[in-house]
Order: C-alpha cells, then structure tokens, then sequence
C-alpha cells in the first residue's frame, strides 16, 4: 500500500540536489492551465446579448468573487480582485483536479501552502501601505497601546503559518483518508469520499481567500473607518 502524504515525495527527476519532483511539476501545470484558459476564454470577449458559454461562466466567477470582497472588506472591490481572485482560482482548480488518475494537488505540499501564505503576509503591508500611507499603516502596531507591539508582530507571523498550516492539513489529510479507504473498503466508498473531498476542496480555497482578503482588509481599513 503506498501512501504518499505529499507531493513533494514524488520524485520525476534528479540530478544531484537538484530534483523535479510532483509539487513542482504540478504547480507549474496549474499555472498554464490558468493563464491558457484565461488567454483563451477572454481573448474573443464580446459586449453584446450573445457571449459564450465561457465569457458567461468567467462573469458568474468574477462577479461572485468582487460581491465576496465587496462584502468583506466594506470598499471597492476592484483593488483587490486581481490578488484575491488569483488565489481562490489557484486552490479550487489545484484541488479540483484531483479527480483526474494520477494527478497531485499542489495544495497538497506544505511548499506550495506556505508561499501562498507569504504572498498574503507581504500583500497585507503593502495594500495597508496603498491605503493608509507608511507612518498611518505603522502606527496601527502600537495601537491602542505600544505595549501590544510584540503582541501585533507575533500575530502576523502566527496568522501566516496558520494560513500555511491549515490549507495543507486538510489537502494531504483528504488524500491519505481517500488511499486508506481504497485499501480496505469497496470502490464506492473511496468514489464517495473523494466526491465529499471535491466539496472540502473548494471550501478550503473560499476560506484562504476570505481569510486573506480579511487581512488586507485590516490593514487597508482607515482610521475614520475604524472609529466608525
């Protein structure tokens, strides 16, 4: 019974430290699949009654992500859609896919979770920064009391591990239970699990998302905002 907990432990290639290894392969297929699907669904946009069956789906995808940053973060959405957008679309599709034999969620590696969660922990400063300006976005570090400084720093980097920690948890814990199952119970109760982990998959990438844009939302919120 082969259980492979993360995609990292794949290995296509390797050349002395250098190794091509599943978490690598896949990512990188993610990303032609996103920037060639984008390039091909927008490339013959049309403004008139008659769009495609894609355009439509792309719209439906869109508006509903700008509604949820609208919602969340209480402003315009257009700043933010760009980064946000990305990283929902990023996990769902990585995490979708997994249906298809053989392939492996890069959301599955603690690597792939973690720079995703380093790309939020430097996106928050630099949107607080955008919004509020250096000194304004420094000064919420000492507030309401310099005290809570180390407090505040602690929280940045504690929020970025958990962000890391928990998209990664509930991807590789999803596979391993699904291989277990396939090892010792009838195919219709793996087929079922993964339907069910298809669901947690897409939940997971709704809650980065929301996570992350909660953050930036923080720190981009202005001090007349705050009081109010």
């Amino acid at each position: 019974m082969d259980l492979t907990i993360t995609p990292d432990n794949i290995v296509y290639w390797q050349w002395g430290p250098i190794n091509l290894n599943a978490t690598i392969v896949f990512t990188w297929l993610m990303m032609i699949i996103l920037v060639g699907g984008a390039w091909l669904v927008t490339r013959n946009l049309s403004t008139g009654v008659k769009i495609s069956h894609w355009q439509s789906l792309l719209e439906v995808v869109v508006f509903a992500i700008r509604n949820e940053i609208r919602q969340v973060a209480n402003q315009e959405a257009s700043r933010y859609l760009p980064f946000i957008g990305t990283l929902f679309l990023f996990i769902s599709v990585s995490n979708f896919l997994s249906i298809v034999p053989g392939y492996q969620a890069p959301t599955g590696s603690l690597s792939t979770t973690s720079a995703l969660a380093i790309c939020v922990f430097f996106a928050v400063p630099v949107y607080g920064i955008m919004e509020r300006g250096l000194i304004g976005y420094l000064k919420r570090y000492i507030q309401p009391s310099p005290i809570l400084l180390p407090f505040h720093i602690i929280s940045e980097f504690s929020r970025t591990l958990a962000l890391a920690i928990r998209l990664f948890g509930n991807v590789m814990s999803g596979s391993l239970i699904a291989a277990l199952l396939l090892s010792i119970a009838p195919l219709f109760v793996p087929v079922l699990f993964e339907g069910f982990g298809l669901l947690i998959g897409q939940i997971q990438a709704y809650i980065f998302a929301i996570l992350a844009m909660v953050f930036i939302a923080s720190a981009a919120r202005t001090q007349q905002e705050e009081e109010q």
